[in-house]
């Protein structure tokens, strides 16, 4: 049927008058389902949804291969009725949660874009000087590497611009490290005295990429900002970022896909939503251990990795790190088992709404 606020009106007031208490299941809340469970809660209809990864898995349990809307929506029906642990609860989510969600997707986005366009300033750059990419490479998210490759994008640029001027220029935009980097930048330039074929079209491919990331880290400088504006007026914004590591984007992450955690159980059950939780592999005498799962919200996922990285500054989790590393474990397996702990941690502090509170060591 159309996707239009009269049509599905008409359906749900039709079966609620029939059937009673209905439940409308969706497989796409946030694109296409938007608008049928908004009209569903304001019809005093249950919403519920049917994570895609568990549809196609139910979907396998059904005879046939074709891929229909008709097939797709027997599939999320008979789960619904069948296999109710695969339904994740939807909340009534709220004004700032909804704005957050478009802006988080969009910065993720503006993200994606500003890693493509470094990887092609990175990829001319490692073709024709290998040495100055080495320098410049690494340091493309500052401003003043974007602003410096948008008016000499070349090395005979570089070269012609002179030392001395390069650093007057970078120094207002860098202060601390102008000197280093055009001392840096200088040493590269002499590591290399021969010319690859091709290295004038730097002069125009070079400064168009960076302006081009320039305009995207200027984008998302300013979506921060709001979104750390939106945030700050949400409650459990001070919550959420009491914990060490997790800044505006990773707190507005968390209350994008976990909300307050009330969906969820235990912390158990958040930590498999968020891919964390160790799987068994073992079958008779054959024993593999126990491995990361490939599944999960990767969005989810991706935050509370970083936000372990990012919290290796803080007292508690740098000894839990330390310790780690000395019984053998990989910086990964680290990062992994850290992020574990963290879930249990945040989902603690949304029950309870309560702040971070460090843990400290005691003598026994």
């Amino acid at each position: 049927m159309p996707n239009s606020e009269p049509k599905l009106r008409a359906v749900f007031d039709k079966l609620a008058a029939k059937f009673g208490t209905v439940l409308v299941l969706v497989d796409q809340p946030a694109s296409i389902g938007a608008l049928p469970l908004t009209v569903a809660r304001d019809a005093g209809c249950q919403v519920a949804y049917l994570p895609g990864l568990a549809m196609r898995r139910v979907a396998d349990l059904y005879p046939g291969e074709a891929k229909t809307d008709a097939r797709d929506a027997e599939v999320i029906a008979g789960a619904a009725r069948t296999m109710p642990h695969t339904l994740r609860s939807l909340a009534l989510t709220e004004e700032i949660t909804a704005e957050l969600t478009v802006l988080v997707g969009f910065d993720e986005d503006l993200a994606a874009e500003a890693t493509r366009t470094s990887n092609r300033i990175r990829g001319p750059l490692t073709q024709f000087h290998p040495s100055l990419e080495r320098v410049l490479g690494p340091r493309l998210d500052h401003p003043s590497i974007t602003w410096l490759l948008e008016r000499y994008g070349s090395p005979q640029a570089l070269r012609m611009a002179g030392r001395r001027r390069l650093v007057e220029v970078v120094r207002p935009k860098a202060p601390r490290m102008a000197q280093r980097l055009i001392d840096d930048i200088f040493d590269a330039l002499d590591e290399q005295t021969v010319v690859v074929p091709g290295t004038g079209t730097l002069d125009t491919v070079i400064p168009s990429l960076a302006r081009s990331l320039g305009a995207v880290h200027e984008q998302r400088r300013a979506l921060e900002a709001q979104i750390s504006e939106l945030l700050e007026a949400h409650p459990l914004h001070p919550v959420l970022t009491s914990t060490p590591g997790v800044g505006v984007r990773t707190a507005a992450t968390m209350l994008v896909t976990i909300g307050d955690a009330t969906g969820f159980p235990s912390a158990a059950h958040l930590a498999s939503y968020a891919g964390l939780a160790p799987t068994t592999k073992a079958s008779g005498t054959s024993i593999h251990g126990e491995h990361a799962p490939r599944g999960g919200n990767r969005q989810l996922k991706r935050a509370v990795f970083l936000s372990a990285f990012a919290a290796l500054h803080d007292p508690t989790s740098r000894t839990y790190y330390d310790k780690c590393r000395s019984r053998g474990k990989t910086h990964t397996q680290v990062l992994l088992r850290l992020a574990r702990h963290r879930v249990s941690v945040i989902f603690a502090m949304l029950r309870d709404g309560t702040f971070y509170e460090p843990r400290t060591a005691t003598t026994t």
